[in-house]
């Protein structure tokens, strides 16, 4: 195993190395950005491990996901041009990385007047919609809009990204759409694992409003019949000087197929609040609720977190911040701040100081 892990360390290294290296001769040919987020924190969190204690840790990316990326853009003529990017999570912490490396992006297309259009790998029309209004944004910590809390029956939550993708993004004057598509690539029918999502935001002045839809297939059993996992979500948001107020709702819905098996239901809702002070300062506070449904009431853990965040720019491209958040559920059913990572208990609190660079 250890083998196994070293050589496909080395492959990763390797390529990186040879597209950055390269990096500067693809230039001359097309127009490339090498770009990237490196986000590292610290603090304390509690009940992060079975023995209910308090962990001190360095994590990764707690304002944004650290990541490297490669994008470009050739002009073809007469307004048209082909666009590519791959992009791969890194773990700052460890420096790990994604598996498979370009977990995040790995799409080719063309962009003109219509708007564009890629093939590959890449995130929802949902999730690209969806994220502005989000108060903590991108941060895997601290915000249940991409995924709910982790540690119930299920996360609740949009479907990040698509394998096997067909996207479409335009806009058009105060209206933007957003179509994708993911094929099941199965035999025996072509819904069978197929996914789809489709997005609308409408801007007018300091405020706009979204409104997105999505389902997953499964495949189908010998009844007939397959999982249907379908999320719809509402958000609105005013944005005028240093003010910018969000909120939305998720209705989330996995209609199970096995016969006697109940659906699983769940509705997301929440509020945030963004100022900038004083040049370099900026606060964030929020509130994320989520309404479990369809389960036993002894079971109904509905919890909620409360989030704050304050960072402090120190040029365009690095900020320090440091973030706390408490979440908790009832009918002692367990609970995380973390969107990724279960916990051991009713109720986590933590308090850490990050910083984020960009280049």
């Amino acid at each position: 195993m250890m083998k196994l892990i070293g050589t496909a360390a080395i492959r990763n290294t390797a390529l990186i190395a040879g597209m950055l290296a390269c990096s500067s001769a693809f230039a001359q040919q097309s127009n490339v950005d090498v770009y990237g987020i490196i986000d590292v924190l610290v603090g304390p969190t509690t009940n992060l491990t079975k023995d209910k204690g308090t962990t001190w840790r360095v994590s990764s990316s707690g304002m944004n996901v650290s990541r490297l990326g490669f994008k470009g853009a050739e002009d073809l003529g007469g307004g048209l041009k082909a666009v590519y990017q791959l992009e791969m999570g890194l773990g700052i912490d460890t420096g790990s990385t994604d598996n498979p490396l370009f977990k995040r992006q790995a799409n080719v297309g063309l962009e003109g007047s219509y708007g564009r259009v890629i093939l590959g790998r890449s995130f929802t029309s949902v999730y690209d919609f969806m994220l502005p209004y989000d108060p903590m944004g991108y941060a895997p910590f601290y915000s249940w809009v991409p995924t709910g809390n982790a540690s119930g029956i299920s996360k609740y939550g949009m479907t990040t990204g698509f394998d096997n993708l067909i996207k479409y993004s335009g806009k058009f004057g105060p209206l933007s759409l957003g179509l994708s598509y993911g094929a099941g690539e199965q035999s025996a029918t072509i819904g069978d694992s197929a996914k789809g999502a489709v997005a609308l935001n409408y801007a007018m002045g300091p405020v706009s409003v979204v409104g997105t839809y999505e389902r997953i297939n499964g495949n189908k059993l010998a009844t007939g019949v397959r999982d249907e996992t379908t999320a719809w979500h509402l958000g609105a948001m005013y944005s005028s000087g240093k003010l910018k107020l969000q909120s939305g709702a998720r209705d989330y819905r996995l209609q199970a197929a096995k016969p006697l098996t109940p659906d699983v239901r769940a509705r997301l809702y929440w509020l945030g609040v963004n100022y900038q002070f004083a040049s370099p300062v900026s606060v964030t506070g929020a509130v994320y609720y989520q309404d479990v449904r369809n389960v036993p009431v002894v079971t109904q853990a509905d919890p909620i977190m409360y989030v704050a965040r304050v960072s402090y720019a120190l040029s365009k491209r690095t900020a320090l911040y440091t973030v706390g958040g408490y979440a908790k559920t009832r009918h002692n059913q367990l609970v995380s701040l973390s969107r990724d990572e279960g916990g051991f208990d009713s109720d986590m609190r933590s308090l850490q100081v990050g910083i984020n660079h960009r280049f």
